[in-house]
């Protein structure tokens, strides 16, 4: 973290921002500031006005009340390119990119440079890698390269060299590392520390706690719309952040497996199973009463493990069986009718339909499997009970999806698996981009349908949840089952099975 006098000041300010849709008010007299060479971060629950406050600095938002300096300047923006002008850049969690043009196309995007009338890509191409030198990106990244060929890491790494071609001044990082392994997050840590290096401020968004503490210098808490409080991350412990978020005390990070839940017998059996190209030898047993963790870095084959499970991609080699039953899982459906649910990690586009209503989407599996007609379609006042269940918090459940915040979508997802009665359930990334109360629900959800007899296959990338939540780990590998571990291993533990040491130990 930078260490940054308390003199210094603000490069950025905003006073008593105030903002409100259909006569809502979704930002109440908020202050925010940022200096030069800072990194500080912004927490809040979904909906306590985090994005809002980031679109009104990025101009997508007129503030109703309030004031924005730069520099000691006051600023109005009429629109994004206004604040970009002004050197504010912002790299959403879900990218602005094209995927159909290279590198160089996307970084200088209508700002090509120009040799007469005709685009210069020698020089837009030069001026790539001078940007990726400065980012010091290992093995580089080519101007040429197609978008949709990168990772999400390096997809990344291309917003943040959009923001430096723009002589951006301040950066604005949401929910960055969302989609990252731990290596990858690392790297993306090191890029933030060479941007505060050369002055840049950056404002960044993360429901992650171990990471404010690693990246950021102070905090801005925002409830329900309002500024909480700022504080040195120095000067504060992540129980007090969550304290301040959630306006009440959690006393456990992820709720006790308790002694008198019972792991049965085995629910799911696969033995020798693969998916050409993405698995190969999957031997996995997966009891009831138990919660099964995932480990694994990014493309080691997790969530490729679930789809084939599921019946999205489905195995090609080997055997699977359910409650003892051999089957041949080709189609969700399928899956769907023999007792399984599927919690996806893209609720958006896997999910959910977002121009449904919560009612509708609550419904949706049952309605998949013709279930009205035979009769196990829930009454309407069904519902209602299955939200009060995953605790969603809405009073309109003819809402439209698309108007919740993310942690209410999840909770509308979890709903329409418990449509089902599923005995076996698989959650692929259950918490992500959700806030800690929202993860706290969703964690003793996750226990209660252990303890009712359900058996839970669970994948996350965060560490500390798959050690908090699991009764055992499987961690995997190159599209393979790297190890098992008991309840309760160290992160090292995971991720010497992850980057394959133990494999070099033994050769």
């Amino acid at each position: 973290m930078a260490d940054m006098p308390v003199a210094t000041p603000p490069l950025l300010q905003m006073r008593g921002i105030g903002k409100s849709f259909f006569g809502v008010p979704v930002l109440s007299e908020v202050d925010l500031d940022l200096r030069a060479g800072e990194v500080h971060a912004v927490l809040g629950e979904n909906g306590a006005g985090k994005s809002t406050l980031m679109k009104v600095l990025a101009g997508a938002h007129a503030p109703d009340e309030g004031t924005i300096t730069l520099d000691g300047q006051e600023l109005s923006f009429g629109h994004p390119k206004d604040a970009q002008a002004a050197g504010i850049s912002i790299i959403y969690q879900e990218f602005n990119l094209l995927p159909e043009r290279t590198v160089a196309q996307n970084i200088f995007l209508g700002r090509e440079p120009m040799r007469g009338p005709v685009i210069d890509r020698r020089a837009m191409d030069a001026s790539t890698r001078e940007l990726m030198a400065q980012l010091r990106v290992e093995g580089g990244i080519a101007p040429g390269r197609m978008v949709k060929r990168l990772s999400v890491a390096q997809q990344q790494t291309v917003e943040i060299a959009k923001a430096l071609s723009v002589a951006a001044r301040i950066v604005v990082m949401d929910e960055p590392t969302a989609a990252l392994s731990p290596h990858e997050t690392a790297a993306l840590f090191d890029q933030v520390r060479l941007l505060v290096g050369q002055g840049i401020g950056v404002l960044f968004i993360s429901h992650r706690l171990t990471e404010i503490f690693q990246i950021a210098d102070r905090v801005t808490v925002l409830k329900d719309g309002r500024r909480v409080t700022t504080v040195h991350t120095a000067a504060t412990t992540p129980r007090e952040l969550v304290r301040l978020m959630v306006g009440r005390e959690i006393e456990h990070y992820f709720p006790p497996r308790g002694t008198d839940v019972e792991i049965a017998d085995v629910v799911l059996a696969i033995k020798d199973a693969g998916v050409s190209g993405y698995l190969q030898g999957i031997d996995l047993e997966l009891r009831a009463g138990e919660v099964l963790g995932i480990a694994g870095l990014a493309g080691s084959g997790r969530t490729e493990l679930a789809q084939a499970i599921f019946g999205v991609r489905p195995f090609d080699a080997g055997s699977m069986a359910v409650e003892g039953r051999a089957v041949r899982m080709r189609t969700p459906r399928q899956a769907i009718g023999r007792g399984l649910g599927f919690v996806t990690e893209d609720r958006k586009a896997e999910g959910l339909i977002l121009g449904l209503g919560v009612r509708e989407n609550a419904l949706l599996a049952l309605r998949g499997l013709g279930a009205w007609l035979r009769g196990r379609l829930p009454r309407r006042a069904s519902v209602p009970e299955l939200a009060r269940q995953v605790d969603l918090r809405t009073t309109n459940l003819e809402r439209d999806v698309r108007f919740l915040s993310g942690g209410n979508q999840q909770k509308v997802v979890l709903a329409k698996w418990l449509a089902t009665r599923s005995k076996i359930f698989l959650f692929d990334e259950p918490t992500r981009g959700i806030d800690v109360g929202a993860k706290a629900g969703i964690h003793e959800l996750i226990r209660e349908l252990a303890r009712s007899g359900a058996a839970v296959l669970m994948i996350s990338s965060e560490l500390p949840e798959v050690i908090g939540m699991s009764d055992r780990i499987l961690v995997m590998r190159n599209g393979s089952i790297a190890g098992e571990l008991a309840a309760g291993p160290t992160e090292a533990d995971i991720m010497y099975l992850a980057t394959g040491e133990h494999e070099a130990q033994v050769a």
